[in-house]
């Protein structure tokens, strides 16, 4: 009964809050809530026994999600005096959302622990889900592993390319004047007086 509550309860605030991703005009009010969606995700992974897929959803959608906004936020050139005085509006919103999560994590750790989850892994082996997810995804899947590898590190370089900004007045390295320089022009030779230094 636990762990069927506990799915409806999962699976319920999932859909409702990607549907506020969606509908929510207010971008920090999306990335709330594109965050608990990925918690409530996590959770139903862990229901079903697949601890290090639940994991691997918060720490990476959750911090990638993070990362995101920032980079948004550097990209916009935010005020954040101005940001800083609409504050307090948004205590309520948030106070509501973390005890959304904290409920979510309170019924998740519940029904995993003292309910009956089922498993992810339907083999009769010692094998673990970690096992099992690593010989499926790079032996099927290898292809379309490295394939996703590659438009990350795409997607890296156009980042790069769109936040790089020339600025007036700002010195900027140049490797191949360096390394193509002689010796006549790196150094030169001065011939002081005897007694008498660099002043």
């Amino acid at each position: 009964m636990l762990v069927t509550l506990s799915f409806y309860l999962l699976a319920f605030v999932a859909i409702s809050s990607a549907l506020m991703v969606v509908m929510s005009r207010n971008p920090v009010h999306s990335v709330m809530f594109l965050i608990v969606t990925f918690f409530s995700a996590a959770g139903l992974f862990l229901l079903m026994g697949a601890e290090f897929l639940a994991l691997l959803l918060v720490m990476v959608y959750v911090g990638a999600v993070a990362v995101l906004f920032l980079f948004v936020v550097m990209m916009l050139d935010v005020d954040f005096v101005e940001l800083k005085q609409g504050f307090l509006q948004y205590l309520p919103f948030g106070f509501v959302l973390a005890v959304i999560l904290l409920a979510e994590m309170v019924m998740v750790g519940a029904a995993y622990f003292f309910g009956e989850s089922e498993k992810l892994a339907i083999y009769n082996d010692e094998k673990s889900n970690l096992e099992r997810i690593g010989e499926v995804l790079y032996t099927d899947y290898a292809f379309f592993f490295e394939a996703a590898g590659l438009v990350l590190l795409i997607a890296l370089i156009g980042a790069v390319v769109l936040t790089l900004r020339t600025r007036e007045g700002v010195r900027k390295q140049d490797a191949h004047t360096q390394i193509s320089r002689t010796r006549d022009e790196a150094i030169e030779m001065v011939d002081l007086p005897s007694g008498e230094g660099v002043g």
